[in-house]
Order: structure tokens, then C-alpha cells, then sequence
């Protein structure tokens, strides 16, 4: 059994007033690390952001908007399919602005990624490693 999940998508980024256009992510799943899914966007072989997000919020993004920091997602329809709507919100620009981001992915491929991640460790399975935690940290100071 392959011990990670990985998919590779077409998604649609809009940045500021601009149209969308299509870049790749890259979406990633570690049962060593059980709540987090990593989504690397990346556009003509340059990686444009790294995120790492809450496996859960991502679910839940699926049915209603969720986050209220730095990530947000939500349900959108768009024709016959729906899409879930990912905004970022990054580093301050000079003027006090932050930079903004809107992905936008297919639903369905997302809780297909999903589906895969949930057979590797059902939701309420997650395992935590504090002693292996504390260990790391403390051999850090």
C-alpha cells in the first residue's frame, strides 16, 4: 500500500482584478503529519506558494465557507460543476496592502484527493507523536 497520496491538478488562479488563468498545483498527503494536506503552486516550472492546510478545513470547504485568518475557503457553483474557492492572503506589501490570491479547483477532484487521504487514516484516526514532538523541540534548543 503507498504510504502517501499525491495529485497532480489544473487549477485557476486569479490574482487582484485579472482573469483567471491556469496554473498547476500540486497537492500532497504524509500520514506522519495526519491533519495537514500541502498544496504547491507552481506556473512554468516557478513554485509561486507553498501552503499547508488543516485536511479537515479543506473537507469542510467542500459544503460551506470556512476560515476566518489568512486561508478561507468555499463552495462555489459555476455551470454544471462546482469548484471550491480557495483565497490566500499572504505577506504586507510596503503600502500596508497584503497579497491576495483566489484558486479556484474542481469539487469533485479535491474530494477525490480527499477520499484517497481518508482510506490512509479515517478522519478521528489521526495519530499525534507528543513525546516525538517534544523530543524534536527540545533537541532544537
Amino acid at each position: 500500500m503507498n504510504s502517501f497520496v499525491h495529485k497532480t491538478l489544473v487549477v485557476e488562479l486569479q490574482a487582484g482584478d485579472a482573469g483567471r488563468f491556469p496554473v498547476l498545483v500540486h497537492l500532497s498527503y504524509d500520514p506522519s503529519d495526519p491533519f495537514a494536506v500541502t498544496m504547491v503552486f507552481s506556473h512554468d516550472g516557478r513554485v509561486l506558494a507553498r501552503w499547508q492546510l488543516d485536511r479537515e478545513m479543506v473537507a469542510d470547504g467542500l459544503t460551506r465557507p470556512v476560515g476566518t485568518g489568512d486561508v478561507r475557503l468555499r463552495p462555489e457553483s459555476r455551470g454544471v460543476g462546482r469548484e471550491l474557492r480557495m483565497e490566500f492572503l499572504g505577506e504586507a506589501h510596503a503600502d500596508g496592502g497584503r497579497h491576495h490570491a483566489v484558486v479556484f479547483a474542481w469539487a469533485e477532484t479535491i474530494g477525490d484527493f480527499l477520499h484517497e487521504t481518508h482510506r490512509l487514516v479515517p478522519p478521528g484516526r489521526e495519530e499525534v507523536r507528543v513525546d516525538d514532538f517534544l523530543a524534536d523541540v527540545l533537541a532544537g534548543s
